[in-house]
């Protein structure tokens, strides 16, 4: 379910194993065998599915496409967090995003539900860093530690500039850098509306530069490099 192509499919599985039980149908790779949950029973083995029995499979876990039963989005993404790589989690993630399926501060909610089911540990890691905010203080707090190791002089904080509050600005350099909350999701509005603040920006004349709270809590040297390339190309 990434965007190379592997991705929810619609399937009907031949000669369901168990009829009239929910079948959850899911294609990762291309050309991969298709994954079939069903609640208990024997079943068969058949080319090309892979049989996954399960004790117990909630209604909540099941919805259906097109009139085929098939595993809820929430149920597929904690699947696929007991068997993925990080990075092949994470663009599964993305892709559910994109395709409107879930967004990651629903999925998030959601994972906090389901207890100790497999798959939840490595998806709420997940989601935790995606959906990761500081507060205004803490955030303050970390950048300034980058911006140190940076190199550069202290920016001044939470300024009104071309009608907008920004986060932080260095005037002598004309950078803003703004921070965005959320690594995923954003509603249009939201998009729109960054947008404009940039534009206003840009037609100032001044360079601005966007950093999740996320980047500023786990990737400070990949931040410090940014602004000491920016910074040394505007001086």
């Amino acid at each position: 379910m990434d965007g190379r192509g592997s991705r929810l499919r619609q399937a009907r599985a031949p000669e369901s194993p168990q009829r009239g039980v929910p079948v959850g149908v899911l294609r990762h790779e291309p050309g991969a065998s298709i994954d079939v949950s069903i609640r208990s029973g024997s079943g068969r083995r058949r080319p090309g599915l892979e049989i996954h029995r399960r004790p117990t499979l909630p209604d909540e876990d099941v919805t259906t496409h097109r009139g085929i039963p098939v595993t809820s989005i929430v149920r597929t993404l904690l699947d696929l967090a007991a068997t993925l790589p990080s990075r092949d989690l994470e663009r599964a993630v993305n892709a559910a995003d994109r395709l409107d399926l879930i967004d990651p501060e629903a999925l998030r909610l959601a994972v906090d539900e389901r207890g100790g089911q497999g798959g939840v540990r490595r998806l709420r890691e997940l989601l935790d860093r995606a959906t990761f905010r500081l507060t205004h203080s803490e955030l303050e707090r970390r950048f300034l530690r980058i911006v140190r190791a940076a190199g550069l002089p202290p920016p001044e904080t939470q300024v009104q500039l071309n009608g907008r509050r920004v986060d932080f600005f260095w005037p002598e350099l004309g950078l803003v850098v703004e921070t965005d909350g959320l690594r995923y999701h954003r509603t249009a509005e939201r998009q729109s509306n960054d947008a404009r603040r940039d534009q206003a920006h840009v037609t100032a004349g001044l360079t601005v530069l966007r950093f999740s709270h996320a980047q500023v809590r786990y990737e400070r040297s990949r931040v410090a490099a940014t602004l000491k390339s920016v910074a040394a190309r505007l001086a």
